[in-house]
């Protein structure tokens, strides 16, 4: 029997360039979110580059969007941490950082138990999610499709 895992991946287009003053107190708290998520109940895995977070990798080959993807065991540990602590304080103040974007920024799918998505993986899921809106291929936060059967 296959089990499942909870992919996640969100991204945000910088209003600044991350070295910019503005972009301070989002940096300063990159890495004790990160080790918040880490120790987080249901945590898996999250996609990190050289920097130890993925502040160095890209999405769509745009150097201004930034790519941020995890595995969860399930839907209700990634929301139980999404809502809480730093990473709520960052999600309000989100605007300071990011440019509001009209097209899905968030997309969720499901994945065999030990998968790793790729950056790759993540743009063919985003990409689907906004030409067909929310399937099991592809969902969102407020459309959450269950599992593949086993």
């Amino acid at each position: 029997m296959t089990t499942y895992e909870l992919a996640q991946v969100n991204i945000g287009r910088l209003n600044a360039p991350l070295d910019a003053p503005e972009m301070r107190f989002f940096t300063e708290n990159l890495e004790p979110v990160n080790a918040v998520a880490d120790a987080a109940d249901g945590f898996v895995w999250r996609l990190q580059g050289d920097s130890g977070d993925a502040t160095d990798l890209r999405i769509y080959g745009d150097e201004w969007l930034l790519v941020n993807m995890s595995v969860w065991r399930d839907n209700d540990a990634l929301t139980a941490f999404m809502y809480q602590g730093t990473h709520r304080e960052l999600l309000a103040r989100r605007r300071e950082f990011f440019a509001r974007l009209t097209e899905a920024v968030t997309a969720l799918w499901w994945v065999p138990a030990g998968h790793r998505p790729t950056v790759r993986e993540a743009e063919d899921r985003l990409t689907h999610l906004r030409e067909n809106g929310p399937t099991a291929y592809a969902f969102t936060l407020r459309k959450i499709f269950s599992p593949p059967a086993a």
